[in-house]
């Protein structure tokens, strides 16, 4: 274990043992300056508040909502019965990187997540490319998780007071609407509680997730009363194809738990609490995605999902007869899915927070508040681009778009594991992936299986996409990079 008490390591690059910072596309950031900077902004610094407990809560937030909630839903008829088993599968892929994630976590504990881990292993092109894939990861899955909560709001209205907001307020355009509201105002929420500090926002988040692990699981009672095995008759009806089709769009399930790792400099003891943060919050939210998938299939055909979208609250109306169940399941999807907007929120304002440190985008996104800790003006931005975002895009094209930019985001850490394992084998790690080269390999390649699986009209968005980054990485970051300005001094 490591002397957490230790004076702060050294700026400088590693005299010998470890890679050099290279030049061009290919300069690296070394380890020791990374985690030396930690917490360091514009005008201010990001305070160090978060224990274990509130680091697992902040992950099983960013990633327990959604996915469950309202792409379960959309995936069944992709599937049928099996989609049991497409939750399987994105949950390996998602566990593979995940022991990746906690290896680099515990060793780099730095805000930028993944962006930062490739910055002192493959680049800074690479580390660029990455992080604005983590933009579509934690950016865009604010706004597509904004739009399911609109859904819930309306169930929660109807059973309540009778009423229900009209389509025009309440659904984007291409979805029977003109600008969906709700969307919009959770972002804003979310955005009033970050503003008042890390620490405050994770207590909120904490309460957040015990109703809504508390709602799924009322809804595995009640659900498992209306099971008939009959539903599981035909357990493949679409084949591995169907299988592998909502295995990839259900990765969306699982974007999230990687939000930990972008609270680095904000943890107590990061390198022995990341890890197991990382770790814990995945495997609760498996089981919870298996066991809830077990039982709203075998509470209702698959073929009846077509179309569904406040799924479990009408599977818990059919089974009990009764309104009120699924009305206070709305209620706590409402509380559920904000809270996924919290904490994702969260994780893309320190992400832009490390990459504007690094001067590949504004330093506005890296000023912080003395008061608070926070970076006020990067959360102000990011909440109202997520916001108007939500309010205008439908939910599919989102979720699919975060999907392939969470693989390929995925995809750079797993090679980054193996890279920092060669170039600095002798560097103190508080944890391991098992089995060597073996475990990010398969990360590696399951991320591009599942990505190979996804659209087409999904990879062409993600195509315009990166070419949008490459245009602003060379006209904007590559210049004005801190290590480009240090090489030219």
């Amino acid at each position: 274990m490591l002397d957490h008490g230790a004076a702060p390591p050294s700026t400088e690059p590693p005299a010998t043992g470890g890679p050099r910072p290279g030049s061009g596309l290919m300069r690296r950031k070394p380890v020791e300056t990374l985690v030396a900077e930690g917490g360091q902004g514009e005008g201010g610094s990001l305070k160090r508040s978060l224990g274990m407990w509130q680091l697992t809560m902040i992950s099983i937030g960013a990633t327990l909502g959604t996915g469950i909630f309202i792409v379960l839903g959309e995936n069944i008829p992709k599937a049928g019965p099996a989609i049991t088993l497409s939750f399987v599968i994105a949950g390996l892929t998602a566990l593979f990187s995940a022991l990746s994630y906690a290896e680099l976590a515990g060793t780099i504990p730095v805000a930028g997540s993944s962006y930062s881990y490739a910055y002192a292993t493959l680049g800074e092109f690479v580390a660029w490319i990455c992080g604005w894939c983590l933009i579509i990861e934690y950016g865009v899955s604010v706004s597509a998780v904004a739009v399911g909560w609109g859904q819930y709001l309306n169930e929660l209205l109807d059973g309540t007071i009778g009423v229900t907001l009209p389509d025009a307020l309440s659904a984007p355009p291409g979805s029977g609407g003109y600008f969906n509201l709700p969307a919009l105002i959770v972002v804003l929420l979310a955005m009033v509680f970050l503003l008042g500090g890390a620490r405050e926002s994770a207590r909120v988040n904490t309460i957040m997730v015990a109703v809504k692990i508390a709602a799924l699981v009322l809804f595995c009672v009640i659900g498992f009363m209306g099971f008939k095995s009959g539903n599981y008759s035909d357990f493949m009806p679409l084949g591995r194809a169907g299988v592998s089709a909502a295995a990839s769009s259900l990765f969306f399930s699982y974007i999230g738990f990687d939000a930990a790792s972008t609270a680095g400099e904000e943890a107590k003891n990061p390198k022995r609490d990341l890890p197991r943060a990382i770790m814990l919050s995945l495997v609760i939210v498996t089981a919870l995605y298996v066991l809830v998938a077990v039982v709203a299939v075998g509470a209702r055909p698959w073929k009846q999902f077509e179309g569904s979208e406040a799924v479990l609250a009408d599977i818990m109306k059919d089974v009990t007869g009764q309104s009120f169940w699924a009305t206070l399941l709305a209620a706590c999807a409402v509380i559920a899915i904000a809270s996924v907007v919290l904490t994702v929120l969260y994780g893309q304002t320190r992400i832009l927070f490390a990459m504007a440190r690094d001067g590949l985008v504004p330093k506005v996104f890296a000023k912080v508040s003395p008061r608070t800790g926070t970076p006020v003006a990067n959360t102000v931005i990011v909440s109202v681009f997520c916001g108007v975002l939500a309010a205008a895009v439908p939910l599919g094209e989102l979720a699919n778009a975060t999907s392939i930019g969470t693989l390929f985001a995925f995809a750079l850490v797993n090679v980054a594991v193996v890279v920092l394992r060669y170039t600095r084998p002798d560097m103190a790690r508080t944890f391991r992936v098992p089995l060597g080269w073996v475990i990010p390999v398969m990360g590696f390649l399951s991320c591009g299986y599942l990505m190979w699986n996804l659209p087409g009209i999904t990879w062409q968005y993600f195509g315009y996409w990166m070419a949008a980054g490459l245009v602003i990485y060379f006209g904007y970051g590559y210049r004005r990079s801190r290590l480009a300005t240090a090489s030219q001094k």
